[in-house]
């Protein structure tokens, strides 16, 4: 994980300490966490999956940063909880990774406090198969692998219904689970920790893969997919997020300015064609 696994297991042993902290009531203060947020010319170190939030981060980096006086500094993860662990403890003074249903779900869940501060991007969702090449030929007794965190599995499984795979109950939400299908239409189900999802497609029939994850894997969700999320009306854009009380620093503010930028607008839709969209502005 180009020397993340040492910065991942570093935070891992750290962690519980850090939180214990919190609890007493060390870093739980928005205002002292806002006074921990460091001076204007200390390096921000944001947190952030490879592809594609480590990636734009890159780009901002590398082409926007030094203009507007921003000192960036990105740690790359691949699992879905350290970055907002490392953020609620001050390992990380922000993170980019995530949507805010699973936000909201984690903060319940862990008691943290990490808020959104500006909407960057969506990753349309979509499943995938190396042995079927359209939806029709998906049949019962087949497998699908589908992420089982709490709100990508629900995202996942609402997919696959909108797609006719099969019919979940009546009122269920975004949250949905295995147990809310109504009816599974002959179909079996594999779930994995979405990061293993698209190393699964091998023994598995097709798979729902979180678009970053499809990316890194060299699929093409807009051509590879055999569904897809629609991007209209779709809540779970990828944001900006900080802990509590840290909101107004201003590397913080100035960081979300250029991630709205024209430029990364550009670099989004150039780099990614479709398979990643601007969630700021027209995206058009």
């Amino acid at each position: 994980m180009r020397n993340n696994i040492k910065l991942a297991a570093g935070i891992a042993a750290t962690a519980a300490l850090a939180l214990g902290l919190t609890a007493c009531g060390t870093s739980s203060d928005p205002s002292t966490a806002k006074d921990a947020a460091g001076s204007a010319d200390k390096a921000l170190v944001v947190a952030a999956s490879p592809t594609p939030h480590a990636d734009i981060l890159k780009f901002v980096k590398d082409n926007l940063a030094e203009k507007a006086g921003l000192k960036l500094e990105v740690k790359e993860f691949t699992d879905y909880v350290l970055p907002n662990t490392a953020t609620e403890t001050g390992q990380v003074d922000a993170n980019f990774f995530q949507h805010k249903p699973y936000l909201d779900d984690f903060n319940k869940k862990n008691n943290t406090h990490i808020v959104p501060v500006v909407n960057v991007h969506l990753e349309p969702l979509g499943l995938y198969s190396k042995s079927v090449t359209s939806l029709k030929d998906i049949k019962a007794g087949q497998t699908i692998a589908v992420p089982n965190d709490t709100t990508n599995e629900g995202r996942a499984l609402h997919l696959l219904a909108d797609n006719g795979l099969i019919t979940l109950k009546a009122g269920v939400g975004t949250d949905a689970k295995l147990s809310d299908i109504s009816d599974k239409k002959g179909l079996e189900f594999k779930e994995l920790e979405a990061a293993t999802v698209p190393r699964a497609l091998n023994d598995v029939d097709a798979a729902v893969i979180n678009g970053n994850y499809a990316i890194e894997a060299k699929l093409q969700p807009a051509k590879d997919s055999l569904a897809l999320e629609k991007a209209e009306g779709n809540p779970y854009a990828n944001f900006l997020a900080v802990k509590q009380g840290n909101e107004k620093d201003a590397r913080v503010q100035k960081l979300a300015k250029l991630l709205n930028s024209p430029e990364v607008k550009k670099y989004i839709k150039d780099t990614y064609k479709g398979s990643v969209i601007p969630a700021f502005g027209a995206a058009k």
